[in-house]
C-alpha cells in the first residue's frame, strides 16, 4: 500500500507562513523554518503589543489632565479624588481630550468640581 501524505495541506501551511513573513529581512522572509520563528515571534510581540497600547494610552490621558489640572492650580490626585467625591463620571479618555480640544469646557468641570 503507498504512503499517504497530504501534500495539498502542507503547502497551503507553508504559504500561509511564507505570506505572513513577507517583507521579512532576508531569509526570514523566503526559508520556511526561519520564517515560522519570525512569524511565531511577530504574533507574541503583536498580542503583548495589543495589552500595552492600553496602558500607554492611559498614561498619556493621566499626562494630559495634569498639565492641564496644574494651570488650574490643582494637582492630578487631587483633581480626580474631587472628581469622585463630586460624583462626576468622566473617565480619563474624556477628562484628556476635554482638555487637549476644549480647554474652556474642561475648565468649567474643574470649576464645578473645585468648589
Amino acid at each position: 500500500m503507498p504512503r499517504s501524505v497530504n501534500a495539498v495541506a502542507s503547502r497551503q501551511r507553508r504559504k500561509k507562513i511564507l505570506k505572513n513573513a513577507k517583507g521579512y529581512f532576508l531569509s526570514r522572509s523566503k526559508v520556511y523554518t526561519v520564517a515560522l520563528n519570525a512569524v511565531q515571534k511577530a504574533g507574541v510581540y503583536a498580542y503583548v503589543g495589543r495589552k500595552r497600547k492600553k496602558r500607554d494610552y492611559r498614561a498619556l490621558w493621566i499626562t494630559r489632565i495634569n498639565a492641564a489640572v496644574r494651570e488650574e492650580g490643582l494637582t492630578y490626585s487631587k483633581f480626580i479624588n474631587q472628581l469622585s467625591s463630586a460624583n462626576v463620571e468622566l473617565n480619563r479618555k474624556v477628562l484628556a481630550d476635554l482638555a487637549l480640544n476644549n480647554p474652556s469646557a474642561f475648565k468649567a468641570v474643574v470649576a464645578k468640581v473645585s468648589n
